[in-house]
């Protein structure tokens, strides 16, 4: 799966596996996300805006990913923490931007 990542400087396309988290392909790619507590739901360190003709292709959040994102003064409709989202064939290719 093709991963595009819209930063002020462009766009920077990186692959991802099935089963990899977001999280992981962001940071491989260079993008400055933290993702401090590990994927276990205790920051926000990892969000990221999906694009909203793919975010309807994710699993909806979790409450627990619900409140994290409560916390973050930039949340939009489709922001989510990357670290919750797995990569299927399913959801296929994502563009994200970061806040």
């Amino acid at each position: 799966m093709k991963v595009r990542f819209a930063t002020a400087d462009g766009v920077r396309e990186e692959q991802g596996r099935a089963g990899e988290r977001l999280l992981d392909v962001a940071q491989r790619a260079g993008m400055p996300l933290e993702g401090t507590c590990g994927g276990d739901l205790a920051c926000a360190t990892c969000h990221v805006v999906v694009a909203a003709e793919d975010a309807v292709r994710l699993p909806p959040a979790s409450e627990e990913e619900e409140d994290m994102l409560d916390l973050v003064p930039d949340a939009r409709r489709t922001s989510r923490l990357s670290c919750q989202i797995r990569l299927s064939e399913a959801i296929g290719n994502l563009t994200v931007s970061l806040p």
